[in-house]
Parts: structure tokens; C-alpha cells; sequence
């Protein structure tokens, strides 16, 4: 029996499943993933033990419309929903090195303020070439004093005619090495969030200087460096926005950041599964395959319960986002529980390998240890505790 209410509901008429990828996201899908692998996968052992890919991987990512995904079009991007983005992120991390997607990828989260709030001259100058795959941009918010405290950074911007003269350090900039140009978080005002300001610093400019590669637990393929600044001279035209107006650039910014490492890490999740449910059916002790012990098999079953729910919330608030909704808790807590499921999914998948886990040689090995880091970056597991407390206590 159908009635229906004043409002147009017709009892008995089904909810349309909500698809997140229709076509033409496969479309992408499809080219990232022959990209990977012909471009990546042959060649990735080699990058980790080196711990840097070629810079020439940022041009050819460029002409297949990798680094444009999801960017204006006059600024030589591709323009479409979120999901062309995460299409991207998710077939990179099939290469199965997070510090290469993290690397590649460091111009999502350095050029976001400038495509938002920049001027035109800048956008022409910053934005296009590393779109084109001609610059590489990195985004220095971290400092030695702390990270997660953003509104307590010292590095000093100080107005000095038509320039700003800046002084300190930033640490953990990924791309930090090799960045032609950086998106900093400088002090130009009063202490706390109000006196912050964004400047494009380009690696060029006097007074600028970079560490040796810092060496790190995982994310091997990305190069990850400090950089100092000594009375280094940068041009007034190159603040995004208006002056003390940076910690909301950069709050905004956190967003992508979050749903970007969330991404990578149900891909993580998602690759240790498979490896585990591939090593599970050949395996075997005891005379029979490992996957018919109930042990085994219930692990299994956990593991992959976990992935599908962390996969379908992290894209239900990803569409939230892109319809404009405000999503600072729920991507909050995608993020932290994205990245506790990689946790233990990674940690089990190991656990099925047994020795051969903790071995050099096997996906699951480099998984575990370029995981650690996805609770950490972009706000801590502590940091998104405590933005969620504020809206539900």
C-alpha cells in the first residue's frame, strides 16, 4: 500500500543507493592506474633504497593530468568533484609507497591557499608551473619549538619596505629538499592565532637554506628536510591574503590534508588486506593453508570489516565536503579513524606473515612502517580528540 504525505513522500518508494564514482571517474582511475604501473611500480624498490624518486616524475605526472586533478582549468588544472581527486590518491597508493604519493602530492597542500586566496600575478607565477610539473611546491607550517601548537610558530616575518625579512626554521617539510617554492606560515603580528600571516618563499631567494634529507622510519621515497631562514628578503607581493589573516588559510587547509591522509590510509589498509588474504590461500602449516584456521579466517573477517566501514564514512564526509558543508569534526574523526584501522590492520597483516613480515622485500613490511605516520601528520590523533571534544562536549 503506497500513501503519500503532504510533503511528496511515497511510502513504499526506494532511497537511490548514493555510487561516489560514476564513469568518468573510472575514466581517471583507469590512467593513474596504467601510469603507476608503467611509470612507478618497475622502478619503486629502487626509489625507497635511494629515498627520492626523479624530479622528471613530476613533469610526467603533469601530462597525464595528475598533479591538475581538481584545479582550475585557466591555471592548466582539470576541474570536477572531490572524487576525481580521490580516484587519484587512491590509485598512487597502489605504487604502494606512501612517501612517493606524499611527495608527488605536496602541491595539495601547498598551492590550495594560493589558488583560494592569491592574486592573479601569483596564481600566474606559483600555481601554473607546478601544475605543469615545472616547480615543486611544499607547504612549511612545523617547526623544531612544535607542530600541532600552530598558533604558537616563531618564525618571524618582519616588514621591511616593500619586502618582509624573515627569520627562523620550519622541520618535517615534505618535498622540503627539492621545493622550489614553499607556502610558510610566518609571524608578522602579535602572539597567537591573530599575528600570522602566509608568504610564498621561493628556494632561490638569499638567506634561505636546506638540511641534509632527514632520515625517517618510513615514507622512504619522499624527501624530507629542514629549512632555515636568515634575514631572508621576501617580496611584499608574495603574502597570500591579508596580513595576520594566515591561521584561517591555514585551518581551511588542514581540511584537504585530513581527507588526503584519511585516503591514504584505508589504501593502506585496504593493500595490507589483500596482501594478507593473497598469503592466507598459499601458506601453509601444519599440512593444510593457513586461511583454515578459524584464527586466520576471523582475522580476516576483522580486518576486512574495518577497511569497508572506514572506507565509506571517509566518503560520505568527503561528499559532505564538497557540497560545502562544514565538515571540521567529521573529517576529524574520519582522519582518526581512518588511521587507527590502518593501525591495526597493518599490525595483523604482519602478525599472518610471521617472520616474513618483518622482512625487507615484503609490501606488508613497508606498509607497517610508512603507516606510523598518517596519525601524526596533519594533527595528531591527540589534536583531532581534542577539535571533536569541542563540538560534542
Amino acid at each position: 500500500m503506497k500513501e503519500r504525505l503532504d510533503m511528496g513522500y511515497e511510502f513504499g518508494t526506494k532511497a537511490e543507493c548514493q555510487e561516489y564514482f560514476g564513469k568518468a571517474h573510472e575514466m581517471v582511475r583507469r590512467s593513474v592506474k596504467e601510469f603507476v604501473g608503467k611509470e612507478i611500480l618497475p622502478f619503486i624498490e629502487e626509489w625507497e633504497e635511494e629515498c627520492e624518486f626523479p624530479r622528471s616524475l613530476y613533469k610526467k605526472a603533469s601530462e597525464v593530468g595528475i598533479l591538475g586533478t581538481g584545479y582550475p582549468e585557466e591555471l592548466g588544472g582539470t576541474p570536477g568533484d572531490i572524487f576525481f581527486q580521490i580516484a587519484v590518491w587512491e590509485e598512487l597508493m597502489r605504487s604502494g609507497s606512501g612517501g612517493l604519493v606524499a611527495g608527488l602530492g605536496s602541491l595539495n597542500i601547498a598551492i590550495p591557499p594560493i589558488v583560494r586566496s592569491g592574486t592573479k600575478e601569483q596564481k600566474e607565477k606559483f600555481v601554473k608551473p607546478v601544475l605543469a610539473g615545472e616547480k615543486i611546491a611544499a607547504l612549511a607550517i612545523t617547526e623544531p619549538e612544535g607542530g600541532s601548537d600552530v598558533a604558537s610558530i616563531r618564525t618571524t616575518a618582519v616588514k621591511d619596505g616593500n619586502h618582509y625579512l624573515v627569520n627562523g626554521s620550519k622541520t618535517f617539510i615534505t618535498s622540503g629538499c627539492r621545493a622550489d617554492q614553499i607556502t610558510c606560515a610566518v609571524r608578522t603580528g602579535e602572539n597567537g592565532a591573530h599575528g600570522i600571516s602566509l608568504l610564498i618563499i621561493e628556494s632561490k631567494t638569499p638567506g634561505y637554506s636546506v638540511s641534509n634529507k632527514l632520515k625517517k622510519t618510513g615514507w622512504w621515497a619522499s624527501d624530507t628536510a629542514q629549512i632555515f631562514f636568515d634575514d631572508c628578503r621576501v617580496p611584499a607581493e608574495n603574502l597570500i591574503g591579508k596580513e595576520n589573516e594566515g591561521f584561517y588559510g591555514i585551518m581551511e587547509n588542514f581540511q584537504t590534508e585530513r581527507l588526503q591522509l584519511a585516503i591514504m590510509a584505508n589504501m593502506t589498509a585496504q593493500m595490507a588486506l589483500e596482501e594478507s588474504l593473497k598469503y592466507a590461500k598459499k601458506r601453509e602449516a601444519f599440512g593444510r593453508p593457513i586461511k583454515g584456521f578459524q584464527v586466520i579466517r576471523h582475522k580476516l573477517v576483522e580486518m576486512a570489516t574495518l577497511v569497508e566501514v572506514s572506507r565509506e564514512f571517509t566518503y560520505r564526509v568527503a561528499a559532505k565536503i564538497d557540497s560545502g558543508a562544514n565538515q571540521i569534526k567529521e573529517i576529524s574523526m574520519a582522519k582518526n579513524f581512518a588511521t587507527t584501522v590502518s593501525d591495526k590492520v597493518t599490525y595483523e597483516a604482519v602478525q599472518i606473515f610471521g617472520g616474513y613480515g618483518f622482512m625487507r622485500g615484503y609490501l606488508v613490511e613497508r606498509l607497517f612502517r610508512d603507516n606510523r605516520i598518517l596519525s601524526i601528520g596533519g594533527g595528531t590523533t591527540e589534536i583531532m580528540k581534542e577539535i571533536i571534544s569541542k563540538f560534542i562536549i
